[in-house]
């Protein structure tokens, strides 16, 4: 084996470890009571928020007797996620009262097409006022996404931050 492969192979070894790493802290974080309670509360904040934008976004078709396609798409998008968020905000106050997230698969699913739909919806609706502003709020949505998961990324890798959050004993 020439230095070459040799370098390639140490490099791939290192890989896999940090990979490795990884996996077992992300694991440690979604076992940790005091990170669930606060995805509990993220989650509500999300939930609720979109719930009441598609209310305010889906109120003006209520009335109207014909719709064009972007608002058509509007509504049929809240008319997905607006039930979807309420069911999902009636499971947080039950996970919040068992202390833990559930790992439902039909869970994981709503929570994604609640979430589209609601992003879908309002979409459309800026869109139906106007496409420039459809489109900035495409684009601005998408820039948003990656601003947040850089952030998140960035505090929950460092184990400093995610020890502030841990269950401390009552003192007697």
């Amino acid at each position: 084996m020439d230095e070459d492969e040799r370098y390639k192979a140490d490099q791939a070894r290192l890989a896999e470890a940090e990979g490795e790493r990884v996996r077992q802290e992300v694991e440690e974080a979604a076992a940790d009571p005091a990170a669930q309670a606060e995805w509990i509360r993220q989650s509500n904040l999300t939930y609720g928020g979109l719930a009441a934008s598609g209310l305010v976004m889906v109120q003006p078709f209520l009335t109207e007797t014909s719709l064009d396609l972007s608002a058509l798409v509007c509504v049929i998008a809240f008319a997905v996620s607006i039930p979807l968020l309420a069911a999902l905000l009636v499971l947080n106050r039950q996970e919040e009262f068992r202390h833990r997230t559930t790992s439902s698969v039909p869970v994981t699913i709503a929570k994604a097409l609640a979430q589209a739909a609601a992003f879908v919806g309002i979409t459309a609706g800026f869109w139906h006022m106007s496409i420039g502003a459809g489109i900035v709020f495409l684009v601005m949505g998408c820039i948003a996404v990656g601003v947040h998961s850089s952030g998140y990324v960035q505090l929950e890798y460092d184990s400093r931050f995610r020890s502030n959050f841990r269950p401390r004993k009552p003192r007697p």
